[in-house]
């Protein structure tokens, strides 16, 4: 048939009630009874509600509804099924406010995933309702609508209406039609219009009514044709042939847009061989693949070296007793890591059980994805931000009806609802990029280890730079320790050697971006027909503008950072908040024309690289030039190809690709990282420096890093161009138990935030208090509060505590009592924002 790839029937759930209007609901007919709702909004809590009796019939644990939360309407998700009585006899039944509708006539959260997200919810200090948000894809939740319609007695009274807000919002409803309230705050202030809107609505000249739409994410429904039976001896018009013969030679069925395309006969003749009883239309659902029109080809399978080998039996002798276990894959770069997770996943899917392999970044993702395919077929979906809405949607399903056993994906990968998952990878696990950042937090390499045990499964951690908590983890033998000393082949790590950018500045008398020993590389590698990648932890042309005869530096006006140059848009840039300004012709200070643009960023190093190698076919790879969705796939693709002979980018370059013609990785300004306020900084800048030498030499020719800093006597540095993760880790490891941080110690950060900098402090200074007096016996130790490392951001004030402790419940118990007492001194907790176990102090 010419559909089945696209179109089929999948489990999906019931989304129900696209248009109804939600204030005027029906009083119910049976006995109503008390669910119990996870609510996605900032509570560490749930809330019980009243169901309606009709709908009570078909509520089930994990499934939506819609609930009015004060003055919002939203989806929240139901955690228990109560009865007919209230739990706590202290509640009184007529506050409980009813459910406006029950959106699933099937649970759309499975049992594994509720259980993953309140464990998330519970040990993150985060709301249940939001990591269950956050679970889905977005989209699904219901989509409503406050919109105004004027009243019989707001047309008498129009004329009445004086000058102002008032005036001009019933100027836009005289003609019958009704607006959004949406609509309206994009013309006025907001505060304005919802002041004026409650006076119109008391005084009966306009009515809100909040009506529930069609979800953002839904279907793609499209219109096809399918054939009944052959015309046998019917007498049939030369268009009416041209359209039988064209859907029987594409299997029977087509799209019934693309018919009229190829044939170009109309509707007319389709119609009258429906009336015939030869033809039907139908409605039928396309799937929206995230890989369609990409070539996927068959992949050529490698053999395992002995050492890959017994790896992989390893982990199947794990898998096959079904039983949870973590190992460590420690490979160096380039040793075959992927070759093994692929083998892992055949595995499984032999044993009838899904995996899941996390990347942590959506670059990564096209890669893993095509060989996957290629290798699985349509087994295989995707999750990640990029997709589009419906994409995501549709992988969603797929994954949920069993029609997808091997998922490939970023960190919200990790609550997709899988059938039997059987093993987890986490590539790169090291990254921070697992990390949420932004409410609700949550460390998916972690939730990884928590999803595998709770379905006796198998986790691996895959790197070549593990994390120190990792690493120590699988030397107190909690984690199983996998090793791979060798790259594929035999092949030799690329030679990495640092270059003292202090001596270059001696000798020459400038301080260059480029150093020439960098220039020459550059230029010999070209020469030899081969390819060169550039490093730069910094997007821009220029990290700042300076004013040279007052010293003043053009910050953003929302946060406490220095605005970034972009020679491109010819405008200055917070990559923090997105504010943004044209460059002044004057210092704003002291009107000063003399503005000098400091430090190099992604653009600038093209520019100069191109001035001086003018056939020099180069990319930029950062997110300024990666915006537009499938371009960085493209440029990635096209280096790869052999379409430019040099990448620059930032760190998004660093890890997991594999480009066999790169014999050349130059770093500039990699002391940046070592500089930062963070007790991670010299693991990361060890990480990426060790990970970036991987991409070069990966093919049959050698390889060469070319380091430039100013600081090449730091450890870090020193075992980045070793590639000796041994070295790095015997050294920080003690300057970690020395300092008491992970993995010898728990972290808690509390940043307080506010729009007013006295209040953040006042705030700051009542958990302070509260801290020391639920922690009488400092059995943790509590530091600050003091300004956060961005003690400005999208313009609010930050002030940080840090919490320390080697027991962990004991610091729970601190956290958890201190805020209890901080709240009864007038601590809003709203402007608090709790991180366990951050992964950075900034």
């Amino acid at each position: 048939m010419f559909l089945p790839a696209n179109f089929r029937n999948i489990k999906s759930p019931a989304i129900i009630n696209f248009s109804i209007d939600i204030v005027n609901k029906a009083p119910a007919k049976k006995e109503s009874i008390y669910i119990d709702v996870a609510v996605p909004v900032p509570a560490r809590k749930t809330f019980y509600y009243r169901l309606d009796g009709n709908l009570a019939e078909s509520a089930a644990i994990g499934s939506r509804v819609l609930v009015p939360f004060g003055k919002q309407i939203l989806t929240g998700y139901i955690i228990e099924i109560i009865g007919k009585t209230l739990p706590d006899k202290s509640l009184e039944p007529e506050k409980i406010r009813d459910v406006i509708d029950l959106l699933d006539i099937e649970p759309l959260i499975s049992h594994e995933i509720l259980e993953l997200t309140h464990w998330a919810a519970d040990y993150y200090a985060a709301s249940w309702g939001e990591m269950i948000k956050a679970a889905l894809p977005a989209g699904i939740n219901a989509n409503v609508e406050k919109v105004i319609t004027l009243t019989e007695k707001g047309h008498a009274e129009y004329h009445h209406a004086k000058r102002g807000l008032t005036a001009k919002i019933l100027d836009l409803l005289i003609s019958g039609k009704t607006i959004s309230q949406q609509d309206l705050e994009k013309q006025f202030s907001v505060s304005s219009l919802r002041r004026t809107l409650s006076k119109l609505v008391n005084e009966g000249l306009i009515e809100i009514t909040t009506i529930q739409k069609r979800p953002l994410a839904a279907p793609k429904l499209r219109k096809a044709v399918r054939l009944l039976r052959d015309k046998s001896d019917e007498k049939l018009t030369p268009q009416q042939e041209k359209v039988l013969s064209e859907i029987k030679s594409s299997g029977g069925e087509m799209y019934f847009s693309e018919l009229l395309d190829r044939t170009s006969t109309g509707a007319s003749p389709v119609h009258s061989l429906v009336r015939r009883g030869l033809l039907e239309i139908f409605v039928c659902e396309q799937l929206r693949d995230p890989l369609r029109g990409d070539q996927i080809i068959g992949q050529q399978r490698l053999t395992l070296s002995e050492d890959q080998e017994k790896i992989f039996r390893r982990i199947c002798e794990s898998s096959s007793g079904k039983e949870f276990q973590t190992f460590l894959l420690h490979g160096v770069t380039g040793s075959g890591k992927t070759e093994i997770y692929i083998r892992a996943m055949e595995a499984m899917l032999k044993q009838g059980r899904s995996s899941l392999l996390l990347v942590p970044e959506i670059s990564l993702t096209p890669i893993f994805s095509r060989r996957l395919r290629g290798i699985f077929g349509q087994h295989v979906a995707i999750l990640h931000s990029n997709l589009s809405t419906g994409e995501r949607f549709d992988e969603w399903r797929r994954i949920r009806a069993g029609d997808a056993k091997i998922v490939i994906g970023t960190r919200s990968a990790i609550f997709a609802p899988l059938e039997r998952p059987g093993l987890i990878i986490v590539d790169e696990e090291h990254d921070a990029s697992y990390r949420q950042s932004e409410a609700p937090h949550y460390n998916a390499r972690d939730l990884a280890v928590v999803r595998a045990k709770s379905a006796n499964a198998i986790t691996v951690l895959g790197s070549a730079t593990p994390s120190l908590e990792s690493f120590h983890n699988a030397r107190i033998e909690k984690y199983t320790y996998l090793q791979l000393t060798q790259r594929i082949e035999g092949r030799p790590m690329a030679k990495a050697e640092l270059i003292d950018m202090r001596e270059v500045f001696r000798r020459f008398g400038k301080d260059p971006v480029l150093s020439p020993s960098l220039i020459s590389a550059i230029e010999e590698t070209h020469k030899r027909g081969e390819q060169t990648i550039i490093l730069l932890n910094r997007r821009g042309y220029s990290s700042f503008v300076l004013c040279r005869t007052c010293g003043e530096m053009i910050k953003c006006i929302n946060c406490d950072i220095t605005l970034t140059f972009h020679k491109a848009a010819r405008r200055l840039s917070c990559h923090y908040c997105g504010y943004h300004r044209d460059v002044p012709k004057n210092c704003p200070q002291c009107s000063s024309e003399y503005l000098y643009f400091i430090g190099e960023g992604t653009e600038r190093v093209e520019e100069l690289i191109a001035a001086k190698f003018p056939n020099l076919r180069i990319a930029r790879v950062d997110r300024d030039s990666v915006r537009r969705k499938g371009e960085l796939d493209r440029i990635l693709l096209a280096f790869g190809r052999g379409e430019f002979d040099l990448l620059v980018g930032t760190q998004m370059l660093a890890k997991g690709h594999d480009f066999h013609s790169v014999t050349l990785v130059g770093v500039i300004s990699v002391d940046i990282g070592l500089g930062l306020p963070d007790f991670r900084a010299a693991e990361r800048t060890f990480q990426l420096l060790t990970q970036v030498a991987g991409r070069a030499g990966r093919g049959n020719l050698p390889g060469r890093v070319l380091i430039q800093t100013y600081y090449p006597e730091h450890y870090a540095l020193q075992a980045a161009v070793n590639q000796d993760y041994e070295q790095f880790y015997r050294k920080e490891i003690r300057f970690r138990e020395q300092m008491g941080y992970p993995p010898f110690a728990h972290l808690i950060s509390i940043i307080i935030s506010h729009k007013n900098a006295e209040k953040a402090d006042r705030t700051a200074k009542i958990l302070r208090n509260a801290l020391d007096r639920a922690n009488p016996e400092k059995l943790c130790r509590v530091l600050g509060p003091a300004p956060a490392a961005l003690s400005l951001l999208k313009g609010l004030y930050r002030r940080q505590i840090l919490l320390k402790s080697n027991n962990r419940k004991h610091l729970r118990s601190l956290m958890d009592q201190a805020l209890e007492i901080a709240e009864t001194l007038g601590c809003e907790k709203r402007f608090l924002e709790i991180e366990i176990d951050p992964v950075d102090l900034l």
